[in-house]
């Protein structure tokens, strides 16, 4: 089973208002895993990158400038994901600048109802619970030392372990339930002899007593003339 886990970096929180992509980043599973198979690139968005919006990513607009556009980068973008579905934390925000993007260069939008949000993931699993991604990389022991600034790549690599422990964690996923080869709990396994073969054959005094059991019964069925109608 193939899925690929999503993240972007924006200029803003609404495409409806002018904002852009200027990073896209996606790590591909298969059964959950991570196979090591990634797609990421920097975009151009014709326009400024805020401060506040740069103050978190990093990415500047003297950094972007000059990069792929979108147009440039959709046809191996929708290559990679093809028809897997997408992990992605709030689901919707991704999805949606994903699919202003697409509908600028006159493709088809992806649709939602193929995404995964790990954030109503998290909110299932932990309700009350801080659900963003830093709250639950600490919540699962995953390494956040990396991640000074947000990035896409970053942040779907992140995303791809908090995904899988979402989902039930990593013994079920690697070892199948399989037992560990360190674990001390187990039962020796044990070795039993085969039995000799025993005769149950009836002795003559069990049938002399059966034939008389037998006569004792009133119109056994066994003794009933078939019906010939």
């Amino acid at each position: 089973m193939r899925e690929i886990v999503l993240d972007t970096e924006t200029t803003g929180l609404d495409p409806l208002v002018g904002h852009r992509v200027i990073e896209i980043g996606c790590v591909e599973l298969v059964n959950h895993l991570a196979t090591g198979k990634t797609f990421q690139t920097y975009l151009d968005p014709g326009r400024d990158v805020p401060a506040e919006a740069a103050a978190v990513s990093g990415l500047t607009t003297e950094f972007v400038k000059g990069k792929p556009k979108f147009a440039e980068q959709a046809d191996a973008f929708l290559a990679f994901i093809g028809v897997s579905p997408i992990i992605a934390h709030n689901a919707k925000f991704d999805m949606g600048f994903i699919n202003a993007e697409l509908t600028m260069v006159g493709r088809e939008k992806l649709s939602l109802d193929n995404a995964i949000d790990t954030v109503t993931l998290a909110r299932r699993k932990f309700p009350g619970a801080p659900a963003s991604l830093d709250a639950l990389c600490r919540r699962f022991n995953i390494d956040l030392s990396g991640r000074v600034k947000h990035g896409a790549l970053l942040d779907a690599q992140l995303l791809s372990q908090v995904y899988l422990e979402l989902i039930g964690g990593r013994e079920p996923g690697l070892l199948l339930g399989a037992a560990s080869p360190n674990r001390t709990d187990l039962r020796p396994t044990e070795i039993r002899q085969p039995r000799p073969f025993r005769p149950h054959a009836p002795s003559l005094e069990e049938r002399e007593a059966h034939q008389i059991f037998l006569k004792k019964l009133k119109n056994p069925i066994w003794l009933k003339t078939p019906s010939t109608s």
